[in-house]
């Protein structure tokens, strides 16, 4: 069925190596639109094909992160009962683009983390939240199944026992509750929370992109891989590491005292 096109629900700047991709559905409280993923998902690939770009942080209009999917087109399509598939297919798709980037990608979350934004959230490399935002699975709430990540990537950050408490109650973490899980990185009062983003994005932005894109990789790669093969990754992505020019500049920077520049190669 048609679905009606709004004018800029992903907004996308650039500065100081950080790309900064907004949500703006903020009357929707950013929830996700066929266009907002379609939108989102070209913004992510934009995003780690531009060589001045590090960093990926994606954040809300508005106060809220992403409260989910909009309850009112996908009502439509279960309706129909012939896009249902389609849509759980084009979800996951949409967050592996996120989680398979090569650059490291920062969830901001304020307000509502809920449903298809909790699954944008885990598919993100880190997440930075305000002490008040509400984060929580919440599709069990609604009798739905979050097929965008969920049972492989959430168990694999929180173990499987909590894993279950979020995605069988239905129950919403605060910021702080989410930080002590062990589900996000870093949480800040919201006066501060637009500092903290910014100290953690630093830690990023200074390192060798190369070095940077093979870690994540081989990290992602790693996680359900036997010790063998996990030696084997280790060994490649070390000696790949090692023959870089960022290898070499890194060298040089550390003997000569000074700060590296990376080329990314």
């Amino acid at each position: 069925m048609a679905k009606a096109v709004e004018a800029e629900v992903i907004q996308y700047e650039v500065e100081a190596h950080v790309a900064r991709i907004w949500l703006n559905r903020p009357h929707k409280r950013n929830c996700v639109s066929d266009q907002l993923m379609t939108e989102l998902q070209a913004a992510v690939e934009r995003a780690d094909a531009d060589d001045d770009v590090r960093v990926l942080v994606l954040r809300g209009r508005g106060g809220t992160f992403c409260s989910g999917y909009d309850l009112d087109e996908l009502q439509a399509d279960y309706l129909q009962r012939t896009e249902a598939l389609e849509v759980a297919v084009k979800s996951a798709h949409f967050v592996d683009k996120i989680f398979e980037a090569r650059k490291p990608s920062v969830a901001v979350l304020e307000g509502y983390t809920t449903a298809g934004g909790f699954e944008i959230m885990i598919n993100c490399d880190f997440a930075i939240a305000a002490e008040d935002a509400l984060i929580g699975d919440f599709h069990i709430r609604r009798s739905l199944f979050g097929g965008a990540g969920p049972i492989y990537r959430l168990p694999r950050l929180v173990g499987l026992r909590k894993a279950k408490e979020l995605m069988l109650t239905g129950k919403l973490l605060t910021g702080v509750q989410a930080k002590e899980w062990g589900l996000i990185n870093e949480c800040a009062p919201a006066e501060q929370l637009d500092e903290c983003v910014d100290t953690f994005v630093a830690d990023l932005t200074d390192k060798s992109p190369f070095a940077m894109w093979i870690t994540k990789m081989a990290i992602n790669k790693g996680l359900d891989a036997d010790q063998g093969t996990l030696m084997v990754l280790e060994h490649f992505v070390s000696s790949m590491a090692m023959i870089s020019n960022d290898a070499s500049e890194g060298v040089a920077a550390f003997l000569e005292k000074r700060d590296p520049i990376w080329t990314g190669s």
